[in-house]
């Protein structure tokens, strides 16, 4: 099923089919499942049943296409897609002919494994964690048994006794691609279930608690809060999902009306009539970044425009507000990747 849809400013869309979701217009941050990100253009995202998606702005459209469930589970290697292991998963598509060719049709062909088949191949080619396909599906077998298991006090031991048949230190292999121990991908997908009943649901913080494996809810409360920086109670208020007041909005677009020339938080908070310091801290419950954030994404989305658009270096460095071409140059390096130079040619 495709669907094309004018999205709205922090909607909480749930994924409820395995979903590849293709970005055509829009400026902004879009998170996914309380993580924010930037970074999505020219990128096909894959998403899971159960995760969720929002935008950040409101001059988003986006296709979602959803992959029935017979089509993904032929293979093991189409968890690569899917089950994200630290940050949000997706193809370079303009990297990928085969990709760009599938999304550029306005209709699809009924062999969607197609596009499957291609985006895997895109995915070990991109190579993320520079491991082996056989490290891969190791790597992969330990998310699957975390996901099924993460509520039943599962450690690294008793998680290491389900892998059976294979040569390799599982506990080093996964530290050594992903950076994180077994113990913290466990507790981070305890985190995030445990953010999804306190966000979406109406249960009780102690139920909570009880369906996470916690025995003492009190103990459950101060694990949130030393991770979070907030009660479960105050997580449940801040994030707002049923009323989607329109601070995020108003704020976002004031940073996309002025960001060009001024990029001072003072600024943004007076305009906001609140202090820096509540702004800062409203805005991080709200949408779990920073304003600084938002405005150097939004400079770095205009300044690939410009670029895009045949500007120089120079005119677009004093058009976004740099004194120094060379500023703005460093400043593109670091958050990009490349220097304005290369990103043009």
């Amino acid at each position: 099923m495709i669907k094309k849809v004018k999205t709205e400013i922090n909607k909480v869309y749930f994924i409820n089919k395995y979903t590849m979701v293709h970005i055509l217009e829009g400026t902004g941050n879009i998170q996914v499942d309380f993580k924010n990100y930037n970074d999505w253009k020219d990128k096909a995202i894959y998403l899971e049943k159960g995760q969720y998606i929002k935008f950040l702005s409101d001059d988003f459209v986006v296709r979602f296409i959803d992959f029935p469930d017979e089509i993904l589970f032929e293979s093991k290697d189409v968890r690569i897609l899917f089950k994200h292991l630290i940050s949000l998963g997706y193809i370079n598509f303009n990297e990928c002919k085969d990709c760009e060719v599938f999304l550029k049709n306005t209709v699809f062909n009924e062999k969607m494994s197609h596009i499957i088949d291609v985006s895997t191949k895109q995915w070990y080619w991109q190579n993320p964690f520079q491991a082996n396909k056989e490290e891969y599906q190791l790597i992969f077998d330990v998310k699957d048994i975390i996901d099924t298991e993460f509520s039943s006090k599962i450690n690294t031991t008793s998680l290491i006794d389900h892998i059976v048949n294979t040569q390799y230190d599982v506990q080093h292999l996964v530290k050594d691609k992903l950076g994180l121990s077994i113990n913290k991908l466990i507790r981070n997908k305890q985190l995030l279930e445990s953010k999804k009943d306190i966000a979406f649901t109406g249960k009780s913080i102690q139920q909570i608690a009880y369906n996470q494996g916690f025995k003492d809810p009190a103990y459950f409360n101060r694990n949130f809060k030393r991770a979070v920086g907030q009660t479960p109670r105050e997580f449940r208020g801040t994030f707002d999902f049923e009323n989607r007041d329109t601070f995020s909005q108003d704020l976002v677009e004031l940073i996309q009306l002025f960001h060009k020339e001024e990029h001072k938080l003072g600024f943004y908070a007076q305009k906001m009539n609140i202090s820096v310091k509540a702004l800062s801290k409203k805005i991080k419950e709200k949408m779990n970044t920073s304003v600084g954030q938002l405005i150097r994404s939004e400079i770095i989305v205009s300044a690939k425009t410009m670029l895009e658009n045949g500007e120089n270096v120079k005119n677009v460095a004093y058009a976004l507000g740099f004194e120094e071409a060379n500023h703005f140059s460093s400043f593109f390096s670091n958050y990009v990747g490349t220097s304005p130079s290369n990103y043009k040619s």
